[in-house]
């Protein structure tokens, strides 16, 4: 593993020599922004909530039976505005936009905070995967139209009672089928692709056969094993098959690659990468870093 230096100085080289950069974003970059699911940020946002239910983070209470519809939806909007309708652009995105200056750029992330729009990505080279918490659908998904939350959920936290509880009258319920309403969050198979999702998921594979035979430097940014077929294993595969292409690996614990071994797709620690014999030609593009996100892209940028 280089040195931070030293890193920094590869990434800065592959930034300059390449004709494209393509983004792969996971929740990792956003922890990393400052938007924790845990920690202060969990009990400062929720206290009344883990004395009720004894959450202890953001990610697992999204997950909890609620008895009625009115409880769940007191949860989901102090959630919603939490990480989305209620947050700014944070600096480390407007930094990445900044990196990424006059640059032919993609980005793929299954992200759910509009953080890359917020920070002012052009929204025709984001292909949110997963959804986004500022979009209700139809839990069944009747329909395949979406629905902005921004004004309910503030509706929702003004009503919020003691018991956290919202009115019967606030509950989403659907227009089509009079069915209840959901976050709009890949979960199960009721997850609504609009038309703009289409859009941007053609917009995706026609940026990677355009940008197939050139230069393009992958840049992967927290991404662990959740759901790693999305963009984590992806990338890894077009490392292997692309000559052209480089991939930077952002990510505190999880720099593995997944290779092509004997017909079965093994994962390769950087310290192992001799041992499976890795052609020189594949280990020379890739750049695994450990260190902070932000940290890096201050250097990169210059800023002290």
């Amino acid at each position: 593993m280089m040195d931070l230096s030293k890193t920094v100085d590869r990434i800065k080289a592959l930034l300059e020599d390449c004709d494209c950069v393509l983004v792969g974003a996971g929740a990792g970059l956003s922890t990393a922004a400052g938007l924790d699911y845990g920690g202060k940020r969990f009990t400062d946002n929720f206290s009344d909530f883990i004395r009720k239910y004894g959450f202890t983070d953001m990610y697992s209470s999204g997950f909890y039976p609620f008895e009625s519809e009115e409880k769940k939806w007191a949860y989901w909007a102090r959630h919603i505005y939490t990480n989305n309708t209620g947050m700014t652009k944070m600096p480390l995105y407007e930094k990445l936009l900044k990196l990424l200056d006059g640059k032919d750029y993609f980005v793929i992330t299954t992200n759910v905070d509009e953080q890359f729009f917020k920070a002012g990505f052009d929204e025709k080279r984001v292909f949110a995967t997963q959804g986004s918490y500022r979009f209700l659908q139809c839990s069944r998904a009747c329909h395949d139209r979406l629905y902005d939350d921004t004004e309910i959920v503030q509706k929702m936290l003004e009503n919020t009672n003691e018991e956290l509880e919202i009115p019967s009258s606030l509950v989403p319920v659907c227009p089509v089928c009079g069915g209840s309403m959901d976050v709009h969050l890949r979960k199960d198979d009721y997850f609504v692709e609009d038309e703009a999702w289409h859009t941007q998921s053609s917009a995706y594979r026609d940026f990677l056969a355009k940008r197939r035979d050139d230069k393009c430097l992958m840049m992967e940014f927290g991404i662990g094993f959740n759901t790693p077929a999305i963009i984590r294993f992806p990338f890894d595969t077009y490392l292997s098959i692309l000559s052209d292409w480089n991939l930077v690996r952002f990510n505190k614990n999880d720099l593995q690659l997944a290779i092509d071994y004997h017909k079965t797709y093994k994962l390769v620690d950087v310290d192992d990468f001799s041992s499976y014999n890795l052609p020189q030609s594949l280990t020379d593009r890739y750049t695994p870093v450990s260190y902070d996100i932000e940290l890096v892209v201050d250097k990169l940028l210059g800023i002290m």
